[in-house]
């Protein structure tokens, strides 16, 4: 049947083809007149599916592909919603009457039925037809009415509480978060109705929060028992046997920099300044793909899995950790096999040779963010070791500088190594910058947990210069690799940033005119320097904070493909994911790839290529697609702890910046980097005019007015983790409190 489909799909879809009637396609397709009631059939199939369509005098042609469409649906609380459509920037907009009960998620085929002029949004469509739903299972709290029961699911966009029966409670009790699945989805203005099938437990018990995620978006939280037993097959003892053929580094001095909790440590590093003046970069990578191979158990897991989902109080691994934290993690004073990516360095920053081998190496000493920032401290005499003996202050603060102190006294050794990893760092730093490389100082979240999971405090995580130093190690690393298979023209996969779409750019200077600053560039040339002149003029601006962040907003979304399209954020030409192949598959298939070409002496036989080019493609479209889901789970983990740490804060008053204006109010982001929601009847006794041009909030009786960056105080009056909305109110100036 599928044949014939495409049989007739073709033929309509030949530039010759003219609409023609169901007999005269038959006739040119030489349908046997036996078969000619089954081909009537499947032209109604086809027509129904909304791939065909027939026009006033049955005649058939292909769908008008600008008049219908197919997208994900996403909803709004409010009942409307936006149709996303792959490769169109802009939304379709759906009205309430026109969404036909389609939830959130749903991929759906819509018709246009207005245009801008007409409905004031870009395009106006109605959902025909809902193609696949998203969801057939549900998390939500559950509300027991005596003979019914119903639950109100934690995603509100969903757009429908769900109706449970008495004999489809299962063990749910009132107020207890459950797992749903969904019997009948809504029609005709009912709710869809369900059965519980897990309850997840109470909706304050610990650890419930993050179960829910794991639930809700189907993680694959334990792995399957073959592939456990798969990865504990590897043990130790067997490295010795498969370091024949490798490079020997086990004498180098080689660390590990990573934060105190990481677990999974793929990534080591040597400096050594040479004689010429130049620098010896080091860059060496667990080899994952040793032990992962193509086709087995491992690989097919870690295929689905995609990526490392990290949950604040847990991870959810991409490979069990047998591997993950025993065997291919990097861990001190253990062999382990590598892939080593050496690189010469001269003064300006510029790789003038290197070399990619399989080694061994034994990592001298782990080290974390924190000790390379002290260490580098006493190093260029921001402190000096009298200072910390002499200390006579507050104990925490004594305890601190005696650990400090003990750090020095055995790392001595090591210091001239960490000083030369700082001055290659600045090099190469400075060269990006020089480049045009975007640095958008935005500050990452750090949620302090305590022993049950609870969060007790939001603070912006602190980064120091060894943060830095390993992010310009990984870069060089993974640009060097990529320009070399690039040139290779090897099957593999790209990291892709493109340039931004030319009307965002324009709604971004429109917004910058306000300041003062502008982007520079033609329409057909718009330049990474072009952007980070404008984020070098605001570093420590009060506005910083709100520019980075619409910056960001403005360029597309980074993603995998198997085409080298360049890195528009770090203005690199050749860009790749090599450095971490224990927590992503992109990394862990490059890997693959470049075993071969070292195994094969650059000779690799076409067929392998071909399979290779296949591959390429296809895991980067389903990696991009695991990094999506990934970095949701990740985000709605820290907001459910955001809106959990403030819930006890309500009516306190604190100081923000405003981050964001809408239609519906206008979003202030705290010092903690907590963000909330100030809705106009929250903003005073007036109404506030929207400004959609300057993003703008202006009072129709004083003509107060907000803009994005604004210094403002405001009260928390609402908080809840389930939905995750933090709202606040303005405090006006006359109720504030002066403190001296």
């Amino acid at each position: 049947m599928e044949e014939k489909e495409k049989l007739i799909l073709d033929f309509m879809s030949e530039e010759s083809y003219v609409p023609m009637k169901a007999k005269e396609i038959a006739s040119i397709l030489c349908v046997p007149k036996t078969e000619y009631s089954t081909f009537s059939e499947l032209l109604k199939k086809l027509e129904e599916e909304y791939k065909i369509q027939k026009n006033r005098k049955s005649k058939y042609s292909l769908i008008d592909s600008n008049r219908y469409i197919t997208g994900i649906f996403r909803a709004n609380e409010k009942g409307f919603g936006f149709v996303k459509v792959q490769g169109r920037e802009d939304e379709i907009y759906i009205s309430k009457n026109h969404t036909k009960n389609a939830l959130n998620g749903d991929t759906v085929l819509i018709e246009i039925v207005e245009s801008e002029k007409e409905s004031g949004h870009s395009l106006e469509g109605r959902i025909i037809k809902i193609l696949t739903r998203d969801k057939d299972t549900v998390v939500g709290v559950f509300v027991n009415s005596r003979n019914y029961g119903f639950v109100v699911p934690d995603d509100r966009r969903l757009g429908t509480d769900i109706f449970i029966s008495k004999k489809n409670f299962g063990k749910a009790r009132n107020d207890s978060k459950v797992l749903v699945k969904i019997t009948k989805y809504p029609e005709n203005g009912k709710n869809a109705e369900g059965e519980v099938i897990e309850v997840l437990g109470g909706i304050n018990e610990a650890g419930v929060d993050m179960l829910s995620l794991i639930k809700d978006y189907k993680l694959p939280y334990e792995f399957p028992e073959a592939v456990v037993e798969e990865a504990k097959s590897y043990k130790e003892e067997d490295i010795e046997k498969d370091i024949k053929g490798r490079l020997d580094l086990r004498n180098k001095e080689i660390f590990t920099i990573d934060g105190e909790d990481a677990k999974d440590l793929d990534d080591a590093v040597n400096v050594k300044k040479l004689e010429n003046g130049n620098y010896e970069l080091g860059v060496h990578i667990a080899d994952v793909s040793h032990y992962v191979k193509e086709g087995s158990k491992l690989d097919k897991e870690a295929i689905v899995r995609g990526t490392s989902i990290y949950m604040l109080d847990r991870v959810i691994p991409m490979l069990p950790r047998e591997l993950s934290n025993g065997i291919c993690s990097l861990n001190q004073k253990k062999d382990r096999l590598t892939l080593s990516v050496i690189m010469e360095i001269n003064n300006e920053g510029q790789v003038i040779s290197s070399e990619i081998k399989k080694s061994v190496i034994n990592v001298t000493r782990r080290m974390s963010y924190n000790e390379i920032a002290t260490i580098l401290k006493y190093v260029n005499n921001e402190k000096n070791e009298e200072e910390i003996k002499n200390a006579n202050e507050a104990k925490e603060k004594i305890r601190k500088l005696e650990k400090d102190l003990k750090l020095l006294k055995e790392c001595k050794p090591y210091f001239e190594h960490f000083k030369q990893m700082e001055e290659l760092a600045k090099i190469l730093k400075q060269r990006r910058e020089k480049q045009g490389s975007l640095n958008l100082d935005i500050p990452e979240t750090k949620i302090v947990l305590d022993k049950d999971g609870f969060a007790i405090d939001v603070k912006k995580y602190e980064l120091t210069f060894a943060n830095e130093i390993i992010e310009q190690f990984m870069l060089t690393a993974n640009e060097t690799v990529a320009e070399t298979f690039y040139w290779l023209e090897a099957p593999f996969i790209y990291r892709v940033h493109e340039e931004p779409d030319e009307d965002k750019v324009l709604e971004l200077n429109k917004f910058l005119y306000n300041f003062g600053y502008k982007i520079k560039g033609s329409k057909e040339n718009i330049h990474p320097k072009s952007f980070a002149e404008v984020l070098e003029d605001i570093k420590g601006k009060e506005e910083e904070r709100v520019i980075s962040t619409l910056i960001l907003r403005t360029l597309k979304v980074a993603r995998y493909e198997s085409e080298n399209k360049g890195h528009f954020g770090i203005a690199s030409k050749y860009y790749c994911h090599f450095t971490s192949p224990i927590r992503r598959y992109p990394d862990l298939f490059i890997h693959r790839v470049i075993s071969k070409y070292l195994s094969d002496n650059y000779n690799v036989k076409e067929e392998i290529l071909e399979k290779y080019n296949e591959q390429s493609a296809n895991y980067a479209n389903q990696s991009s697609e695991r990094e999506k889901v990934a970095q949701k789970v990740e985000r709605d983990s820290i907001d459910i702890k955001k809106a959990e740490f403030m819930q006890d804060k309500i009516g306190e008053e604190f100081p923000g910046i405003v981050s964001s204006i809408t239609s519906f109010g206008m979003f202030v982001e705290l010092e903690s980097t907590v963000e909330g929601l100030i809705r106009f009847e929250n903003l005073g006794d007036e109404y506030f005019m929207y400004d959609e041009n300057r993003k703008t909030l202006t009072g129709e009786k004083t003509k107060t007015t907000y803009k994005i960056g604004d210094k403002v105080k405001i009260r928390v009056i609402h908080a809840d983790k389930i939905t995750r909305q933090i709202d606040f109110e303005i405090v006006p100036q006359k109720d504030q409190v002066i403190l001296g």
